[in-house]
């Protein structure tokens, strides 16, 4: 056999085999190269994708977690303004209490006070007129009595 022959052979051979592979062989593999590419650009992607949503969630977190903090200190601050508001309030009304009953005590003192004139007022006029029936050495009538004592009463 001639070596151009066989030369000429094994080009054709190969030259087919270079046709099947492009025709059947090397588009599935391209495909499967495209395709694991796309998948890795699409997962390059995602983790990129999933990246900025962690931050994006961490960032309104802290967000949240700052508008709780001021919402809570808000909370405490009228919470506190609101004590100390009931405080003031029973303060006063301790004061007003005690203000009242001092009033009412003074009032029940100075109502004892007026009684008490009253009566030694009464045992005054009795008295008098005791000294006055011994010393005139005659005895006065009941109404003359009691005419005088009022009116004695209503003089002193």
């Amino acid at each position: 056999m001639n070596l151009n022959l066989t030369l000429l052979g094994q080009a054709i051979s190969f030259a087919i085999f270079v046709w099947f592979c492009m025709k059947y062989v090397w588009p599935p593999v391209i495909a499967a190269l495209e395709e694991r590419s796309k998948k890795i650009a699409d997962g390059l992607e995602a983790a990129n994708r999933a990246s900025r949503d962690l931050e994006l969630a961490q960032e309104q977190a802290s967000q949240i977690l700052r508008e709780s903090k001021e919402n809570a200190a808000e909370i405490i601050e009228q919470a506190n303004k609101r004590a100390n508001q009931m405080v003031d309030e029973a303060k006063e009304q301790v004061i007003a209490d005690g203000k009242r009953l001092r009033e009412a005590a003074q009032a029940e003192i100075e109502q004892d006070v007026m009684r008490a004139k009253e009566a030694l007022r009464a045992q005054v006029s009795v008295l008098a007129f005791a000294g006055a029936e011994k010393i005139l050495g005659a005895t006065i009538d009941e109404k003359a009595h009691s005419e005088i004592v009022e009116q004695l009463a209503k003089e002193l």
